[in-house]
Parts: C-alpha cells; sequence; structure tokens
C-alpha cells in the first residue's frame, strides 16, 4: 500500500500533531518527514523537532506556522510508502545482554520455544527504536522476531531493576531506571540509556537500529 492516511491537527502556536492509522504508518512517515525537515525547504525549514509515538507524529519548532506545515504534511503524505521496510536513520548501538531474565521460561513456552531459541531470536534480527516515552531513556523497539510477541504480564511488578530488558507485544525494551512495570523481562544490561551530560542524553534514538548481543554472567 503507497500513502498515508493522515490527519492534522494544530497543537499550540508553533506545532502540528499528525494522527495515522498505525506504527508502520508512523515510521513510513516519520522517515518521509525527517528527509524533507533536513531539506531545510518550506515550512520544513521551521521544524525543529519530530516526535514519533504509537499512531502520531508531533512537529513542533519556535517558528512553525501550523497551518503551513499542515498543508506540507498532507502534500507529502500520499505519495509515502508503506509496503516496503523503512531504512535505517539512526547509528546502529549494539546492547550486550545477560539473558537470565526472570520470565525467559515463560517467554520460550508462551512462543513454543526453548529458552536458548528465545534468546537466538531476540539476538538474531535488528530491531528498530520507533519512539520513546514512559520514562527518559526508554525506547520501543520493533521489527524483531515476530515469534517473540508476548502478552504483558496479568500482574505487573512494583519495581523493575534499571537495566531489565523486557518483551511486551511487537515491543522490545530496555529499562533505564528502576519502575513499575509489566513486561516480561528476558535478561539485563548495564549499558546507560540516559546520559543527561550528552547531547542527545538519550542513548537510543527514533530511528536507530539496537542489535542485542548475548554474554555469560
Amino acid at each position: 500500500m503507497s500513502g498515508v492516511p493522515v490527519q492534522v491537527l494544530p497543537a499550540g502556536e508553533h506545532a502540528v500533531l499528525v494522527e495515522v492509522p498505525g506504527l508502520t504508518e508512523v515510521l513510513a512517515l516519520a522517515a518521509a518527514v525527517r528527509a524533507a525537515v533536513a531539506s531545510g525547504e518550506g515550512p520544513w525549514g521551521s521544524v525543529a523537532d519530530v516526535v514519533p509515538a504509537a499512531r502520531t507524529l508531533l512537529l513542533v519548532g519556535d517558528d512553525v506556522v501550523p497551518a503551513r506545515l499542515a498543508e506540507a504534511v498532507r502534500a507529502l503524505a500520499p505519495r509515502v510508502g508503506t509496503d516496503g521496510p523503512v531504512p535505517p536513520e539512526g547509528p546502529v548501538v549494539e546492547v550486550p545482554v545477560r539473558y537470565d531474565g526472570p520470565d525467559l521460561d515463560e517467554v520460550a513456552r508462551l512462543v513454543g520455544m526453548d529458552p536458548a531459541a528465545v534468546v537466538a531470536a531476540h539476538t538474531g534480527t535488528p530491531w528498530r527504536v520507533a519512539f520513546g516515552g514512559f520514562a527518559p531513556g526508554f525506547a520501543y523497539l520493533v521489527g524483531g522476531d515476530p515469534r517473540l510477541r508476548v502478552p504483558r504480564r496479568d500482574t505487573p511488578r512494583a519495581s523493575v531493576p534499571a537495566g531489565s530488558v523486557g518483551l511486551a507485544g511487537e515491543f522490545s525494551g530496555i529499562y533505564p531506571r528502576a519502575s513499575p512495570g509489566g513486561w516480561r523481562l528476558v535478561g539485563r544490561t548495564d549499558v546507560g540509556l540516559w546520559r543527561p551530560d550528552h547531547d542527545p542524553p538519550a542513548l537510543l534514538r527514533p530511528g536507530g537500529v539496537v542489535r542485542f548481543v548475548a554474554v555469560d554472567g
């Protein structure tokens, strides 16, 4: 299918919110919008940040004129293809993981594999950073092995340790800090995801690629 159906809404004086049917359309439209923003042409030159979410794209900038930008989005969207892979936009980040999570055996049972096969599937395909949220540095990763889709836990944990690597639905993710959570935990990493002294502070940015690497102990 080509073309992304959009509804463009003003979001304050200097931003627009683009609503689309789903995550596939978000990723495709975000890539096209970033390319347009990089061109600096017309109203795209006023966009300072592109913020994707599960079904929306927020475009914001101090000089954005919402009506002009909305018109540009509506002109671009019909030309955006959604039937092919979206090319990577950001760097590839390797994340070493100790696959000893408390839910690894349960995930294996749910997907009909043994734990070693789950680890092989999680490390065997690249994951794309779709969008951030939930907590500073948390990234929703998509595009991994589709056999690993599992539901969230029926009862969320009151506290999930920082660095825990989890699965939920079509997503994988890493908890940047201790927090409540209902994802199924398959491993843990020492990689720092939120670094306030870096620019940008988030290690994983939308459009980037994550490769998980299994390590011992």
